[in-house]
């Protein structure tokens, strides 16, 4: 009442309130008039509903539903064909359109139909490249699944590992493929796990399925008994690893036996992984092990006899955007064991195993479960309806507008939204810059590695030239770079190269978007492959860097080491099937350890590598003392006396 920021008429309903001539539900109006200046969303709720509604997907693709599409989904496991006869029906069409989850497919299916005397063109998301010489359009093109045209008339199109439709992160663009491409034939390529949700989705189309199933064209087998012991590899022997540290403590321990072995992880450049991949299968080459991540899933030709699963602990991203570990599931296990023996290479029968017998088990089990059908197709909103939202709700950041939209977004069971969590973290990196709703939102569907620093420094500085007018030309880009760059010369010198390489496809990227203020596209790619090569150099002598690293403790690899493995993989294959599903780990996965850490206890070391969580840690602390009670009370005594540091 003594308050003096009150309207007046607050205080006389207040007053009237005190002397019980009005009722405190006169309040009512004053605070929802409050409530709509602080939330502005409830002013336009009802139009925010409508502009989110994302019920009925196909009515989005008016060109594709004005024809009666065929469509045919070949189904099989990894080596089977069914990707083999969907490109020779592509090849012989009048025209095309082959949509593929990696550039490294789609330079595969282009190189593959000009050389079949197919004009083709590719397109992804940094490169294009027309083969006509006048620069027409050819009437086949090879492209990313996200950079297909859904306005494009073909005869054929391909839409490859269509499984893909349920990730959490890309599995919208799936969805657009197969609602969206106005082809006369559409052919699906993927596991029998989709076929139920794809018929579903086509249903509601209008649309049957023609289902081709397929075997595999060479025999696997599942082995025994495990590796053991790296004394025990043979040529064409595949170690898969879930972890860079792994990944280099493995090839480490290769070169001391005296072998050479070929690496392959994600964030190599497309250009290093197959001139590893070739070194690999060169049969000429002493090289005759390789050291991969699950990177070789697809996408890559491999002369594999047999794939060895060091670990079966993943780190991944729950529903909530959350890291977890937890073990492989079998789509995953049953891909990357699928590129053993395959039918084109140097071997016609593959085999499976694991490095410790502790997880034989486990795989065998993993590997026997069918494969959960998938429930739902991805969706993402687009720019015309963000648009929209900040049209009602101009003072909204954009993080803030796709976080209404999720929350307000409605979906059937058929469909859910994907992870925004890249394009937030995007849209909150670049805020502070004055840039346009539509520009804003493209530099945050700009495909970046949010884990490199110097990409997101990057793509922070790209957009503050955009907003200052100021062309990023090849020049600025070579003084921002500080090129000529150096050889590697241990782990972190490979690492800062890899993120110079990602920095440049981020450049290629957006060259493509805003061609005036990126406006040196050929002259970058050139430079491109001068890092390209660059890098290979490093890889090639990857044992030679991970030596100079240990020295100069760069890397700690000594703090798990390799004989001791089988107990961690043991406990965490416990534990992780315990908290599937619920309890998240740190943001850092198998990091290496700093100098300093070695002196850590070996739970804190597990614990700050990602490898092992807070409640893993207590759920295995619990475990033990129902085991060991006796002990469990003696330590307890021991506790209560005197608290002894190295008891914890």
């Amino acid at each position: 009442m003594q308050s003096h920021s009150l309207d007046v008429d607050i205080h006389i309903v207040l007053n009237d309130i005190c002397f019980s001539a009005a009722h405190v539900d006169d309040l009512f109006p004053f605070f929802l008039r409050h409530a709509k200046q602080i939330f502005p969303v409830l002013e336009c709720k009802e139009d925010l509903r409508k502009i989110s509604d994302l019920r009925i997907p196909p009515n989005w693709y008016p060109e594709a539903r004005a024809i009666q599409r065929k469509i045919i989904f070949h189904s099989g496991p990894t080596n089977s064909g069914k990707t083999y006869h969907a490109i020779q029906r592509y090849l012989s069409a009048k025209s095309g359109v082959y949509c593929g989850p990696l550039k490294l497919l789609a330079h595969e299916i282009f190189e593959k139909s000009n050389a079949a005397g197919v004009p083709c063109d590719l397109v992804t998301g940094e490169e294009r490249q027309t083969v006509e010489p006048d620069g027409k359009q050819a009437t086949h093109v090879s492209c990313t699944v996200e950079m297909c045209s859904v306005t494009t008339p073909y005869e054929v199109a391909v839409i490859d590992e269509i499984q893909m439709i349920r990730d959490l992160g890309r599995g919208w663009a799936w969805t657009r493929a197969l609602l969206g491409l106005c082809a006369e034939e559409v052919h699906l390529c993927g596991e029998s796990a989709a076929i139920d949700l794809v018929t579903e989705l086509l249903y509601t189309t209008g649309e049957e399925v023609e289902v081709h199933k397929y075997e595999r064209l060479t025999p696997i087998s599942v082995l025994d008994h495990a590796l053991e012991s790296l004394d025990n590899l043979q040529p064409g022997d595949c170690i898969v690893c879930f972890s860079k540290n792994d990944i280099y403590s493995v090839s480490r321990q290769i070169e001391i036996r005296g072998l050479e072995s070929a690496v392959i992880y994600g964030s190599l450049p497309p250009g290093t992984k197959l001139a590893q991949a070739k070194k690999f299968n060169d049969p000429s080459d002493p090289c005759k092990i390789l050291v991969a991540t699950d990177a070789i899933g697809m996408g890559l030709n491999l002369s594999i006899r047999r794939i060895i699963f060091y670990s079966l602990i993943k780190p991944s991203i729950n529903e909530k955007g959350e890291k977890e570990l937890e073990p492989i599931t079998t789509s995953q296990a049953l891909q990357i064991a699928g590129r053993a023996g395959r039918f084109s290479s140097h071997f016609k029968e593959g085999a499976v195993t694991t490095m410790y017998r502790e997880d034989l088990t486990l795989l065998k089990e993993i590997l026997n479960r069918p494969v959960d059908p998938i429930q739902a197709a991805g969706l993402h909103p687009t720019a015309e309806q963000i648009e929209m939202f900040a049209y009602h709700l101009p003072e909204t950041t954009l993080s803030n507008l796709i976080d209404i939209f999720v929350d307000f977004a409605q979906v059937d069971g058929q469909y859910f939204v994907c992870n925004m969590d890249d394009f937030k973290f995007s849209a909150e990196l670049i805020q502070h810059i004055p840039l346009s709703l539509r520009v804003r939102y493209v530099f945050c569907t700009a495909p970046i590695n949010k884990k490199q620093p110097f990409v997101c420094s990057s793509l922070l500085q790209f957009a503050r030239q955009y907003s200052r007018n100021e062309p990023l030309t090849f020049a600025w880009l070579r003084r921002y770079i500080r090129w000529p760059l150096l050889p590697p010369k241990n782990i972190k010198d490979l690492m800062d190269l890899e993120a110079v390489h990602d920095v440049f496809d981020l450049y290629l990227w957006l060259s493509y978007r805003f061609m005036d203020m990126f406006p040196d596209s050929n002259l970058v790619r050139g430079l491109q492959k001068e890092l390209d090569a660059i890098i290979q150099d490093g890889v090639h002598n990857i044992t030679k860097l991970i030596k100079i690293s240990e020295s100069r403790r760069l890397l700690n690899l000594e703090s798990l080491p390799l004989g001791n493995q089988s107990h961690l993989s043991g406990a965490l294959k416990g534990a992780a099937k315990r908290t599937r599903g619920t309890k998240s780990a740190g943001s850092k996965v198998a990091e290496p350890l700093s100098p300093s850490a070695k002196e850590l206890p070996l739970a804190s070391r597990l614990v700050q590598q990602g490898l092992l969580t807070a409640d893993m840690l207590k759920q295995l602390q619990k475990e033990w003392l129902t085991q060991r009670p006796e002990l469990g009370k003696e330590r307890a005594g021991t506790r209560r006396k005197k608290k002894d540091p190295s008891s914890d």
